[in-house]
């Protein structure tokens, strides 16, 4: 596995739930479930990251702080982005969460990685997470998240999680191919 800083505050690794419905018929003769579709719910519909709002996340906060920022990580569940900013060339992180559009922080800590900037993301926000969506389809992806490898390098990747237990740290590319596979435990 990589070595890099992974740090997740507000939500953690908590993926949001949201149980798929079907909606009864208006016709006059009622509804049409038979007994073989009742004994089979559809799967839960999980959210997806909000890989979209990483770019938002970015200037909100190099606005706050008045210019490029280096990041160590910037990560995204299904309902924040975390921003882990270097400070003191590296020796410090400071944690920043963007939620709903607004941003809070915590004191920095100290910290040792390989960093990044914004200019440095090259990642396709709209096909990042599709080939996962794709070829996993009863995997929950809980994070996406970017990080420096230490070398100079931006690494992609997402943390996903299956309903039979077990989860996957799967680096992938700019626009979403599989890199690599790892196990987590």
């Amino acid at each position: 596995m990589s070595s890099r800083l992974l740090f997740l505050f507000g939500s953690g690794l908590c993926g949001a739930l949201l149980l798929g419905c079907s909606d009864a018929s208006d016709s006059a003769a009622g509804p049409t479930t038979t007994v073989a579709e009742a004994s089979a719910p559809a799967p839960p519909t999980f959210a997806v990251p909000i890989v979209g709002e990483i770019d938002a996340a970015v200037t909100a906060l190099e606005a706050e702080l008045g210019g490029p920022q280096a990041y160590f990580e910037i990560n995204a569940t299904a309902k924040l982005v975390n921003l882990f900013v270097s400070l003191n060339d590296g020796a410090i992180v400071q944690p920043w969460l963007y939620l709903d559009g607004e941003l809070s922080s915590q004191e920095g800590r100290p910290a040792a990685g390989g960093t990044f900037v914004a200019a440095d993301l090259t990642f396709d926000a709209s096909l990042v997470l599709s080939k996962l969506q794709t070829e996993l389809p009863g995997a929950t992806i809980e994070s996406f998240y970017v990080n420096g490898d230490g070398d100079g390098n931006v690494q992609y990747g997402a943390l996903l999680t299956s309903a039979q237990g077990g989860g996957l740290d799967v680096l992938l590319g700019p626009a979403g191919e599989v890199l690599s596979v790892d196990p987590v435990n």
